[in-house]
């Protein structure tokens, strides 16, 4: 396989008529790295990969592919290789030919590109099946060779369109272990848009989380789940809780937030002025149930939903101006001492636990 590209997003902004799918985003994605564009439904993602991939073009901005603007330059020409959400297998050919159908055009002898096929077809595990039609594959089975039609091309990095969103649960995860083994083996960059947090999380070196045709935040999977940059990614991540009001006080590493309803919250991070509005985070799991809480690192309030999954316990409570507010306790924490709802908990947590949240614009 080829060295692995770097990908340069340069001030990149992509508009349809009136409507802006993309806004002025800059992102660097290091060779050889597994990054995830992820976001909800019209975040920008897909847009974002075709525009990599040279199936959009750009409005504004460039790419970088390497060392080479490949801004303008067409699909076949910009060392990349895109797997598409449906596959788009021939059903009349055989799986050896749907893999080798791109260096066919290329006018590659049939003996020579069979044979390039099988040895990919091998690298995804699907040699046995070299004869069998698509129809004769399972989901899974059809991915991989969608995903070997796309390495054969020598890619210097390979773009992936929700290549998991067809398969069952259980698949999925079976899939995504080969992506992140074939992705270490090759050494290439890879490219997967998700709107999947567990996913992206799983996957990863580079999560990209996009909001609205903008990145909210692009950093490692354990800071984007443990320093959320702004309430968007706090939020859509699902594993913190996140409180907006007023800055009523501040502090040398933080400030202190007054909810709507009265509730006074502390939290560390960077200062913000007296009077503005502001949004603090805390880990769900992070939160105590059964202390007294200390001053601004808690609340007390009353349980509006009890969900058993096993592992944890998700308890919901609402209080001090504050709604559906989300716990996660182990199993075994809950069950020592049970609550049920409408009961009144008090909750806690500490200083550490608290963080002060960005804005795009701060």
């Amino acid at each position: 396989m080829s060295k692995a590209a770097a990908i340069d997003i340069v001030s990149v902004t992509k508009v349809y008529g009136t409507t802006t799918a993309v806004r002025d985003i800059s992102l660097k994605i290091p060779a050889g790295t597994y990054c995830c564009l992820l976001g909800p439904s019209g975040c920008g993602k897909t847009t974002t990969l075709r525009m990599i991939a040279g199936h959009e073009s750009i409005s504004a901005g460039d790419i970088r592919l390497g060392n080479a603007v490949v801004t303008d330059l067409p699909p076949a020409r910009r060392g990349t290789a895109m797997m598409f959400q449906s596959y788009a297998l021939f059903p009349h050919l055989d799986v050896t030919d749907n893999v080798a159908f791109s260096l066919k055009m290329k006018g590659v002898p049939r003996r020579e590109r069979r044979a390039r096929a099988l040895d990919m077809l091998k690298l995804v595990q699907m040699e046995p099946y070299a004869s069998r039609r698509p129809a004769q594959l399972s989901g899974g089975q059809q991915q991989r060779v969608a995903l070997a039609r796309a390495l054969i091309t020598d890619p210097e990095a390979l773009l992936l369109d929700e290549p998991l969103s067809a398969l069952d649960p259980f698949l999925k995860i079976k899939v995504r272990t080969e992506l992140k083994r074939l992705q270490k083996q090759l050494g290439i960059t890879f490219v997967h848009v998700t709107h999947s947090q567990e996913e992206a999380m799983a996957l990863a070196d580079l999560v990209v989380v996009m909001n609205d045709g903008r990145i909210e935040q692009a950093a490692a999977p354990r800071a984007v789940f443990e320093r959320p940059a702004t309430a968007f990614v706090a939020r859509f991540m699902g594993d913190h809780n996140v409180i907006s009001g007023r800055v009523v006080e501040g502090r040398d590493d933080g400030i202190v937030l007054e909810v709507a309803g009265g509730g006074r919250f502390a939290a560390v991070g960077k200062p913000r002025p007296i009077g503005e509005t502001a949004d603090i985070a805390m880990r769900r799991d992070h939160v105590r149930l059964g202390d007294p809480p200390a001053p601004g690192l808690g609340l007390t309030g009353s349980v509006t939903s009890v969900e058993y999954r096993g592992a944890s316990v998700k308890l919901t409570v609402s209080g001090a101006g504050v709604e559906d507010f989300t716990v996660i306790l182990a199993d075994d924490a809950f069950f020592a001492k049970p609550v049920r709802m409408g009961e009144a908990v008090p909750l806690t947590w500490t200083a550490e636990d608290a963080i002060i949240l960005g804005r795009l614009d701060s």
